[in-house]
């Protein structure tokens, strides 16, 4: 970090962003009144290395971060992940965490609304409500955020074969409030190729899910401009047991699938890469968490670039949202789960999340209680108002050992990049089982040392209690699943049955016409009240379903 160069970043990009949007304080301080600078890094003879391989917060190739002032500027938006039982019961729980001082909402749906079944249907009873909130019409979405104005708040759904239902029935809510869609913020996951690799909750084979994620980035680019498309996801296949260079690598990966897959489709990179957005776990190693986050915005930057040829600043810019680690969490000892789960946000922090959600103490046990969710919350607030961690800019930067970790990681996750290049990219390595593969592998050297206790989980393999653990736990009201269904039939019962069905016939019509944009029809289908199982019906018949290699 050369004085000269020093002395441009401050000029040129900090304090240009500081007139923009001042910082949270006129200056910041420790508790002994000790002044923290805003960036701080080598000098002299390692200045020069330092700077090509870092570069400076808010510019190429953002190891630093992507904003000028990071923290300092504005604090990671909290998302603490909802939804279960009733659109009604998650709306109550939505309205007391933003009382709590919660600054973004993020929506768990249903394992039925996950894989495009109504809740009427027989695959789908016994799972009502259970994982997150059941929506089956617009009826369900209307409760689910009665008296949230949308154009007040940004919105992450983790909704991913459906997504372009859910988002139309977001966007159809939104209408009903009277907000245009240009106002509307916010994130649908729509990552479904992650769930051929980890999670399971596909609808459609690799083709129709790519058509139907890039009819979304284009819609959104041209009616929807604040909304992020899509949140490409490692975190999945970190639970599943990845190692955090195949995490990068595999999420990355995907990314470039999805990207390729717009340009194929005509749109230009810029149009779209600046809405792309990335989602990762944050487990318990602290230092190499926080590496890994820095090698992931160095890795991107460089793959849009050079490859994709980007020339917008912001195209080349790796934005994500982090969740500490479910898989981490454990039923024993689950006050234990408030260190981890701390630690884990510490992470995220120093590795420079712009979104952040800490699970609850008992998600080992059960759906978190209110009193755990908030637990979860003041987490984050702590972090973020006593610690200091968001008072400099990279704080990490620098450290020979955070430098060597994030030096690794990018190294492994590019040979893994370019074995799946060779394959013929992310769809023909999923069709292959590749990703699947070696993540059951380290999951399965993970159990291994587990089990040898080289790797220590206190309270499971080590430091264990025979005390009786008593927590409270989240129950879901047995009257649910019928009150669900019965919302279902009166929306059957009311509707213009004929416009719904026309609306349907329209949408079976654009999905085999491969150059027509499937996000007007399903709108259309939506507001007319079609159900969500019926919409994915339509597609299925034209589609098919996707069935994965043995």
């Amino acid at each position: 970090m050369t004085d000269a160069e020093r002395s441009r970043w401050e000029r040129e990009t900090y304090e240009p962003a500081v007139r923009r949007a001042p910082e949270r304080k006129p200056a910041f301080r420790t508790e002994s009144g000790i002044e923290a600078a805003p960036l701080y890094g080598p000098r002299g003879a390692d200045a020069d290395a330092y700077a090509e391989r870092l570069g400076y917060p808010g510019e190429y190739p953002f190891t630093r971060g992507v904003h000028p002032t990071m923290h300092r500027g504005r604090l990671w938006t909290m998302r603490q992940y909802a939804g279960f039982s009733t659109p009604e019961d998650s709306n109550a729980r939505y309205r007391f965490l933003l009382s709590q001082g919660q600054t973004g909402l993020s929506v768990a749906f249903d394992l039925p609304t996950q894989t495009g079944y109504d809740a009427d249907h027989e695959m789908a009873r016994a799972e009502i409500g259970k994982v997150g909130v059941p929506v089956s019409s617009l009826a369900d979405m209307d409760a689910l955020f009665d008296g949230i104005p949308l154009a007040d708040v940004t919105t992450s759904m983790t909704i991913n074969a459906t997504a372009p239902m859910l988002l139309a029935l977001y966007l159809a809510v939104a209408r009903k409030q009277g907000a245009a869609l240009a106002e509307i913020g916010g994130t649908t996951q729509n990552d479904v190729l992650k769930e051929y690799i980890a999670r399971g909750t596909h609808v459609f084979p690799p083709g129709p899910s790519l058509r139907l994620a890039t009819d979304m980035f284009a819609y959104c680019a041209a009616e929807v401009p604040r909304w992020n498309t899509i949140s490409i996801s490692g975190y999945h296949m970190r639970e599943a047991g990845a190692t955090a260079p195949q995490e990068v690598a595999f999420t990355l990966a995907n990314g470039v699938a999805y990207a390729q897959a717009a340009v194929d489709a005509g749109l230009d990179v810029d149009a779209f890469a600046g809405r792309l957005s990335f989602f990762f776990a944050s487990h318990n190693n602290l230092f190499e968490e926080a590496a890994k986050f820095r090698a992931a915005r160095r890795m991107w930057a460089a793959i849009m670039r050079r490859r994709f040829e980007a020339k917008e600043p912001r195209s080349w810019m790796l934005r994500f949202h982090t969740q500490t680690a479910g898989v981490t969490l454990q039923a024993q000892q689950p006050e234990v789960n408030v260190v981890r789960a701390t630690v884990q946000a510490l992470a995220a922090v120093l590795g420079g999340a712009q979104s952040l959600h800490v699970n609850s103490k008992d998600e080992a046990l059960g759906l978190p209680t209110e009193e755990s969710a908030t637990l979860a919350l003041r987490t984050q607030q702590t972090l973020a108002n006593e610690s200091g961690v968001a008072d400099a800019i990279d704080p990490l930067g620098g450290s020979y050992y955070v430098e060597h970790l994030t030096d690794v990681i990018e190294a492994q996750a590019w040979e893994y990049i370019e074995r799946i290049d060779a394959m013929g990219g992310a769809v023909a390595a999923v069709e292959a089982g590749f990703q699947r593969g070696e993540i059951e592998e380290a999951a399965h050297r993970h159990f291994q040392m587990v089990e040898s206790g080289e790797r220590v989980i206190v309270g499971v393999n080590a430091f264990t209690s025979d005390a009786e653990e008593r927590i409270a736990l989240q129950t879901i009201p047995p009257e649910a699943a019928e009150r669900q269904i019965a919302r279902l039939e009166r929306v059957r019962r009311e509707r213009d049955a004929s416009a719904s069905e026309a609306a349907l016939r329209r949408l079976s019509e654009a999905a085999r016409s491969p150059s027509e944009n499937l996000m007007p029809p399903i709108l259309e289908c939506v507001e007319s009240y079609a159900t969500l199982g019926e919409i994915c019906d339509a597609l299925r018949d034209v589609f098919g379903v996707f069935r994965p290699p043995e």
